[in-house]
């Protein structure tokens, strides 16, 4: 979902849920540029560290809060409606941000709801892939700790990048290449256990877990940039609506097949808990805050907050569920930071 929002932010820049207030308000380019230039500096700034300080924030609570949300070790909660909750919040979102543009531009062929068969039935499957990936993030708690997980999540990097290379035909540069590499020695030093008989902290179940999740969201993103490009001038709202009102549906059978007599008899939000709120709440506004990103900063302010995040996630988990910080795991989340700059760099090279 976020690498989605990513690619359309570079492609067109839209009024929306990050709507810049100069377009959305309709403000011609010859007053913008009226400002002094140091108010303007001093806006981008403050913008910038907003953003930065907010997407750190979210992506270093993403894991703390899906693990202090257990109890005695297992989910009080079904994870299918949280799932199904951060969906519609989502979808809430987008349609906030088009009735915004609707009161301000009116209603055009870009940014309307109705739309055709043939535009829509594409949706489902990336719909469904995002499900199946958001399930495993709960259960691949089992096998790995928050810190564990914020280092080994950066492998859909690794699995975007190949994708786009065998579908898509896109060259990938040798900086990324090199990039790759770096990531992947980087999750294993960090995973390295020298205290214990195993090699390395986090079970083959949960490397599996963790390889299918990355290959999940790669071929996810890769998917919806491709429909994207089928309708380049829909607004992302719009596409993010569709995908949403998907997401919601495919998580709504997914409580019947696997919770419903739980949420029957005990109620569907059964469990909750204010960590819980704050869950849903967390996953619903990352998208945003990525969006954000690249808007209003750059690509070094994701690799920044990617970095601190990670750092960020250990200290907490010292405190809260008494993780080891290990020298293995300070380099290995280093070696990955480098890694995850690279393929930035690489990009931009490209």
């Amino acid at each position: 979902m976020e690498y989605r929002k990513i690619k359309d932010e570079e492609d067109q820049i839209e009024d929306g849920v990050v709507g810049d207030a100069v377009t959305s308000r309709g403000v011609s380019p010859s007053t913008v540029t009226s400002f002094p230039t140091g108010s303007v500096d001093r806006l981008r700034w403050k913008r910038k560290m907003v953003v930065t300080i907010a997407l750190t924030i979210l992506t270093s609570s993403q894991a703390i809060l899906i693990v202090w949300s257990k109890r005695a070790g297992k989910y009080e909660y079904s994870v299918t409606t949280a799932n199904f909750m951060v969906e519609t919040l989502k979808c809430a979102l987008s349609l906030a941000a088009l009735t915004r543009i609707w009161k301000n531009e009116g209603v055009t062929e870009d940014n309307r709801l109705s739309t055709t068969f043939d535009e829509v039935k594409v949706y489902p499957i990336p719909a469904a892939l995002y499900l199946v990936k958001n399930l495993l993030q709960y259960y691949i708690f089992a096998y790995v700790n928050a810190p564990g997980y914020q280092i080994l999540k950066n492998l859909n990097i690794i699995s975007t990048g190949v994708l786009y290379r065998i579908i898509l035909k896109r060259k990938l540069s040798e900086i990324q290449w090199a990039g790759f590499v770096l990531l992947c020695a980087g999750c294993t030093t960090a995973q390295l256990n020298p205290t214990s008989d195993h090699v390395l902290e986090t079970p083959l179940e949960g490397w599996m877990m963790a390889i299918v999740m990355a290959l999940l969201s790669g071929f996810a993103g890769v998917y919806t940039e491709a429909i994207i490009k089928k309708h380049p001038s829909r607004n992302i709202n719009v596409q993010n609506f569709w995908l949403y009102v998907f997401g919601m549906i495919f998580n709504a059978l997914a409580i019947v097949t696997q919770d419903f007599d739980a949420v029957v008899n005990k109620g569907f939000f059964y469990g909750y808990s204010l960590i819980t709120i704050l869950m849903i709440l967390n996953h619903a506004l990352s998208g945003i805050a990525v969006s954000m990103v690249m808007k209003y900063a750059d690509n070094i302010v994701k690799v920044y907050s990617t970095s601190v995040a990670m750092l960020l996630t250990a200290v907490v988990s010292v405190f809260l569920f008494d993780f080891h910080l290990s020298l293995a795991f300070f380099l290995g989340s280093t070696v990955v930071s480098v890694s995850v700059y690279l393929h930035s760099a690489g990009k931009m090279q490209r």
